[in-house]
């Protein structure tokens, strides 16, 4: 039988959810080197068109945006406005359901970005 000094502590509380193993803290209000680091951009934003691992289902990807979380899932929210369909923000990419790769573009030239299509 494992002692509770051995045991590592406390891994899940009903109050916070998951706790991060190293500072202890809920994994939201997470500060350590744990959490997980940005890519770096280098300025420029692709733009793809990908169907792998979605049924043959189409959509659109926006990578290289150098923003912090928020912001991203801000601008993913008027992306999928713009383009009228659905989407998500997973890993730093922003993922918008079907072929949306010229509407993608325009929104994001007229918000100042420096675009460019990536793929076939």
């Amino acid at each position: 039988m494992k002692s509770r000094s051995t045991s590592g502590g406390l891994v899940y509380s009903t109050d916070s959810g998951r706790m991060c193993p190293v500072c202890r803290q809920p994994t939201a209000s997470c500060r350590c080197s744990a959490a997980p680091a940005r890519p770096p951009s280098d300025g420029v934003v692709r733009v793809s068109r990908e169907t792998k691992g979605r049924a043959g289902k189409g959509v659109t990807l926006v990578r290289g945006l150098a923003l912090e979380p928020l912001a991203l899932v801000a601008l993913g929210k008027q992306l999928k406005t713009a383009c009228g369909s659905g989407g998500t923000v997973k890993d730093g990419v922003i993922e918008v359901q079907g072929d949306h790769c010229d509407r993608v573009m325009e929104a994001l030239k007229a918000q100042g970005f420096v675009v460019k299509r990536a793929g076939g």
